[in-house]
Parts: structure tokens; C-alpha cells; sequence
């Protein structure tokens, strides 16, 4: 019933897309009759309490590169994006001088990027081999734990789509490797999710889309 509802919530939200093209693919990505073009789908939502939802795909593949959320203040102003899913290096990065920029790229960058079938989170500039760390499910927090042997790096972090489904945290569906300095966690996305993700595309795809050229929306 949580997955109805919070798919339903979806559904029900006033929602505006846009098409924005992206870089020109080069060799075999490209697609013939589109000059090799792989544009982004933007999707802006907003929710009768006032939060607004912004989230790009793929055009191609659907895949999810970018969710975030903005709620007003207490007064009603409008707060900052606050970014779910995609890359956090571009945000903010203009406002850092070179020094800062260069001193940060050193230091642990958390984000998440999504696969089709699991929830998927890199941790850049962590060099220690792959038998120092642990991770681990926390029931009773709902939440992911990553340590070290060597107490030099802890992170706590949720599932915030388990929590809108109301569904139970498994260790079983959890895993991590490391390689070239990145710790990269997967949590296998649960049936409900998969079916909740794939119904919410068919709904999407009856959202009238304007293109970069013709307009915009939200999403910015």
C-alpha cells in the first residue's frame, strides 16, 4: 500500500518536462538519424504541500542521473535544492577558489548514482584497501553504515526511497567493492521499487514535454 500511495503521489503532482539536448555521442553510442545526440528529460514536480521535486533521465536508456528536492521556509521563502541523487561537484563549485577546489578534491566526495536494478553510492578518495572497510545495515537507525579499521572514515546515509515505500531495510541486498580509490556500495533495488520505478515512466510519458529550444521549466 506504501508504494500505491507514494506512486500515487506522484501521479497526482502537477508536473512540467522538457527535453534539453545534450553532447553529440561519438562511435557506437551515437544514434543514426539524430546527429548522435543524447539529450537529458527533466521532470519538475510539484506537490500540493509545496515541496517541489526536480529529477533528469536519460532520454535514451531512462536511467535516473539527477533527483533533488526544495521545500519553503517557515515564512514561505524558497531554501536551497537539497541533491538526492547525481554528481554534487558541479554545485556550488563556482563559488570555491581555486585553492578551495583543489584542497576539497582531496578530501572523501560522497554521491549517489543510481543502475537500473540497485541504489548505488560512490565515496572518491578513499585509497585504503577493500579489507578495511565494513558496511553494514543499521535497523534500527533505517539507515547505511560505512567504517574503517583504521578509524579514518565513517558514514552514515538512508535510503530516502525505502522510507517514501515504507519498506523494511535488508542486509542480504547489500554489497560494496573498491577500485581505483572509490568505494562503490549497491543495494539491490527491491521488487516493489522496480515496479514503482517502471510504472512511474509509463505516467511520465504522458507529461506533454516542451524542447530546450521552445522553453523551459523548473527543473533549472
Amino acid at each position: 500500500m506504501a508504494v500505491t500511495g507514494w506512486l500515487e503521489s506522484l501521479r497526482t503532482a502537477q508536473k512540467t518536462a522538457l527535453l534539453q539536448d545534450g553532447e553529440i555521442e561519438q562511435g557506437p553510442r551515437a544514434v543514426p538519424g539524430r546527429g548522435g545526440h543524447r539529450g537529458r528529460r527533466k521532470v519538475h514536480y510539484l506537490f500540493p504541500d509545496g515541496k517541489e521535486m526536480a529529477e533528469e533521465y536519460d532520454e535514451k536508456t531512462s536511467e535516473l542521473l539527477v533527483r533533488k528536492w526544495r521545500v519553503k521556509s517557515a515564512l514561505g521563502a524558497m531554501g536551497q535544492w537539497q541533491l538526492e541523487v547525481g554528481d554534487p561537484a558541479p554545485l556550488g563549485a563556482g563559488n570555491l577558489g581555486p585553492e578551495l577546489i583543489k584542497e576539497s578534491n582531496a578530501n572523501p566526495i560522497f554521491m549517489r548514482k543510481d543502475t537500473k536494478m540497485s541504489f548505488q553510492w560512490r565515496i572518491r578518495n578513499l585509497p585504503y584497501p577493500k579489507d578495511v572497510y565494513s558496511v553494514s545495515v543499521d535497523q534500527k537507525e533505517r539507515c547505511i553504515i560505512v567504517r574503517t579499521t583504521n578509524k579514518k572514515y565513517y558514514k552514515k546515509f538512508s535510503i530516502p526511497d525505502l522510507d517514501r515505500h515504507q519498506l523494511p531495510l535488508d542486509d542480504a541486498l547489500l554489497s560494496f567493492a573498491h577500485a581505483n580509490c572509490t568505494l562503490i556500495i549497491s543495494y539491490q533495488k527491491p521488487k516493489e521499487v522496480v515496479v514503482a520505478e517502471s510504472e512511474l515512466q509509463k505516467e511520465l510519458k504522458k507529461v506533454k514535454t516542451a524542447h530546450s529550444n521552445d522553453g523551459d521549466c523548473k527543473t533549472q
